[in-house]
């Protein structure tokens, strides 16, 4: 693992533990950071909320409520949606604050939308 993907890993785990105490936390440790809602749902297991992972070649940063309210994502900006893989999920290689700063208040959004329901 790369000193570079470890301040990543970091970063963005301290973007999604702001929620920490208010989530389940499922895994926490150098390369996963996990977080579920106490929330059951129809197939008997929490909700899940989102996920900070280390991988070879980047770090994923998943974030449920964004598949689950698509609209969250009608204002984010062209550079954060080139992140997306897939419906939930955003990889990095480097640190970008100012795409950590979008990614944080998506989260904000996300948790907020999360709470609502």
């Amino acid at each position: 693992m790369s000193s570079q993907f470890s301040k990543v890993f970091s970063q963005l785990t301290d973007i999604m533990r702001t929620y920490g105490d208010q989530l389940v936390c499922e895994r926490d440790d150098s390369s996963e950071y996990f977080v579920n809602t106490a929330h059951i749902i129809k197939n008997k297991k929490p909700l899940f909320f989102g996920a900070v992972q280390m991988r070879k070649n980047y770090v994923s940063y998943h974030l449920m409520p964004v598949y689950v309210f698509p609209d969250l994502m009608e204002s984010l900006s062209p550079e954060l949606k080139k992140r997306m893989q897939g419906k939930s999920c955003f990889n990095f290689r480097s640190v970008d604050t100012k795409l950590f700063t979008e990614l944080e208040k998506l989260t904000a959004a996300g948790f907020e939308r999360y709470r609502e329901r």
